[in-house]
């Protein structure tokens, strides 16, 4: 059986380009953001690949889901894999963000990674706190 590991670190916002997919003036209304995250801590990414569907309930609440690929290592081990994310917002600017690896989507020294994981931006942090338990198989 293997044995479950947590992690911890911070990220910072590289780019974030957000473009609306529906009406701007409009709510609900969607967007898509295309983000660049750099991870240090338990997970090393220099620069990650995002992609977010954004619904906003109003001009600053709302809900996202989207994908990340993550290229580095996580404590010590190198690869790629990607998670799944979805989170919410709320109009005091704060985000609480949950994720789960993708079945299957691990390489290199990262094959068979599980796991699960999130965060809590607080509207002005420069560096985002994130937690991640997971498993190798």
């Amino acid at each position: 059986m293997p044995t479950t590991a947590t992690t911890t670190g911070h990220f910072t916002f590289a780019d974030w380009k957000e473009s609306a997919v529906t009406a701007e003036d409009t709510f609900p209304r969607l967007a898509h953001a295309t983000v660049t995250n750099a991870f240090s801590g338990g997970i090393e990414a220099e620069a990650t690949t995002c992609d977010y569907t954004v619904a906003y309930l109003t001009g600053t609440t709302g809900a996202f889901a989207g994908m990340e690929l993550l290229t580095g290592r996580v404590d010590g081990r190198a690869g790629t894999f990607a998670v799944e994310e979805r989170g919410r917002f709320t109009s005091d600017g704060t985000v609480h963000c949950t994720f789960e690896v993708v079945e299957g989507s691990g390489t290199g020294e990262l094959a068979g990674l599980r796991g699960t994981g999130g965060f809590t931006y607080r509207h002005g942090e420069t560096k985002v706190p994130y937690t991640f338990e997971y498993a190798m198989d």
